[in-house]
């Protein structure tokens, strides 16, 4: 729960109430935008464990990103209640530099982003300061953008603050994401009913950027990511992963594995597989391979044009909005819904990150 001073009190959530969010969150995507129903899908060759977080000072690591330029780079960060530090990790889960971020103020950090400055090459890193847990203490949030640096030495870095403030009222949130098509930023909330919110094509440092729902997001959301090309993006939430063709449009559910509070996602350099990790301390990362219909599709041709990718569609023989044991989607989000929403409501107001 946050304070005024920006420290956050971690409250666990009851596994039978994650349990229940998991099943809504599986099923609102599907039913809020009507599209055909997705199969829930694991991997062909099934997830493993990468490396585990072997910094004794990341112990709340609440978001992941993979660096565009530095081969084997994972960027992490702490919750609320650190300083401003962004930590390289190694592929054998160590701390190869810190990067102390000398303008910004670590309030609640929820998430990163890496995307490639087309016009330099660079990386560039967005570091959301998105977290809101008292419904609407601040009056705005913030992003920083940083550029990356060209070698892993620690060092004091400076960043762009963008401030935000949402359209349609005080959010909390803890995914962002970047367009690498667009440079658009992104931000997902998490909530009872959260929102895949767009910031505006071009970001103003003299003023407050509004950002604007585009779409749904899957209850209580801890994460976001864009794939390297743009053709998809994820969003995680505490037991499984929705990757969407654009807002609202899901193609397949991807199985994630238990952690103990799932907060972070990325994807892989090669769009291929997903990176997921927790919080806590020696907190491991897994790689969990994408199903095929939801992996970036193949260059075209010089003769011919790939088609564009299809939703996986369900292989049980269901329906479109056919739900689980055959009952229709609509029905069974408003069982879960009608049994769940006073644990859950309590639950999303007092809930940490």
């Amino acid at each position: 729960m946050g304070s005024a001073t920006g420290r956050t009190r971690t409250i666990r959530i009851p596994r039978a109430v994650l349990a229940l969010l998991a099943v809504a969150g599986a099923v609102l995507p599907a039913t809020a935008t009507g599209t055909a129903a997705a199969t829930a899908a694991r991997a062909d060759d099934g997830e493993r464990l990468l490396f585990r977080i072997r910094d004794e000072r990341v112990g709340e690591s609440s978001g992941l990103a993979v660096s565009p330029t530095h081969k084997g780079i994972v960027y992490t960060h702490n919750d609320s209640g650190h300083g401003p530090q962004i930590y390289a990790i190694g592929p054998d889960g160590r701390t190869r530099a810190t990067f102390t971020i000398g303008n910004a103020e670590a309030r609640d950090w929820e998430g990163i982003a890496a995307s490639t400055d087309r016009a330099t090459g660079r990386g560039v890193l967005w570091i959301a300061d998105i977290g809101d847990n008292m419904d609407g203490a601040w009056p705005d949030v913030s992003v920083y953008k940083v550029v990356e640096p060209r070698t892993m030495e620690d060092a004091t870095l400076r960043a762009v603050r963008y401030r935000f403030r949402y359209a349609d009222g005080p959010r909390n949130a803890e995914g962002v994401m970047v367009d690498p098509r667009t440079g658009r930023l992104y931000i997902v909330s998490k909530e009872f009913s959260g929102g895949v919110y767009a910031a505006p094509a071009k970001l103003r440092t003299d003023k407050v950027n509004v950002l604007r729902r585009v779409g749904p997001a899957p209850l209580m959301a801890t994460d976001a990511a864009y794939a390297p090309d743009g053709s998809s993006f994820v969003i995680r939430t505490y037991f499984s992963a929705s990757v969407y063709r654009s807002p609202g449009k899901l193609i397949a559910h991807v199985t994630m594995p238990p952690l103990r509070q799932a907060e972070s996602i990325a994807y892989t350099r090669d769009g291929a597989a997903l990176l997921t990790g927790s919080e806590g301390k020696d907190s491991p990362v897994y790689r969990v391979p994408l199903p095929a219909a939801a992996r970036p599709a193949p260059s075209p041709s010089p003769s011919r044009t790939s088609a564009r990718p299809r939703a996986v569609k369900a292989t049980s023989g269901a329906t479109a909005g056919d739900g689980v044991f055959g009952v229709p989607m609509a029905v069974l989000w408003v069982t879960v819904a009608l049994g769940a929403i006073g644990t859950i409501g309590f639950i999303a107001y007092r809930a940490g990150r």
